[in-house]
């Protein structure tokens, strides 16, 4: 299991922030060839192969990564610091939506809404398990309720991506619900 993990790392940080770093070129839609990404790994001492990348994809538990219909072309399902064309269109959300952080950021939210920082856009999860996961990672961790359908009412839009995970360019603070 640690090969998938330290892979999935490697894919994550290849495919959504420093294609650069190994010399691999994404295309606008942010896709990569699988044989140049395998072939350019190796080179620069990362250990990859076809079935071991195709592990990775299947199993990975929050579904990062997906591989083109052919099977030719690898790209990060969400997350990036580059710019990249998604091609997600507009999708209607549920009433509510969840973001999961650390308590030692709440008073910055509290003034400022969450904005993409890095990435492209927020995240948001249609479950408090998942947003709570998500917080653990940055510390104590704090769900926060996002009321998304009425965001969209007031014109702010939000996507889909392929792993289920929402996204949108930012969350005014007035749309937030904070724990007491």
């Amino acid at each position: 299991m640690p090969d998938l993990v330290r892979t999935s790392k490697f894919l994550s940080l290849i495919l959504r922030h420093q294609p650069d770093r190994i010399g691999l070129t994404l295309d606008a839609n942010g896709w990569a060839n699988v044989d140049e990404l395998i072939r350019l790994a190796n080179q620069h001492g990362f250990p990859l192969t076809r079935p071991l990348l195709e592990r990775v994809v299947a199993e990975n538990d929050k579904q990062r990564f997906a591989l083109s219909d052919d099977g030719q072309r690898i790209r990060a399902n969400q997350g990036h610091s580059l710019k990249v064309d998604l091609q997600l269109s507009p999708s209607q959300p549920p009433d509510v939506l969840y973001h999961g952080t650390a308590a030692r950021f709440i008073d910055s939210i509290r003034s400022k809404g969450l904005s993409a920082g890095k990435r492209q856009h927020v995240h948001l999860s249609a479950d408090i398990a998942t947003a709570r996961k998500v917080g653990q990672r940055h510390g104590k961790p704090v769900v926060l309720v996002v009321r998304a359908a009425e965001m969209a009412a007031a014109g702010h839009r939000f996507y889909l991506s392929a792993n289920g995970v929402w996204l949108t360019e930012r969350v005014p603070a007035e749309f937030i619900e904070f724990p007491e």
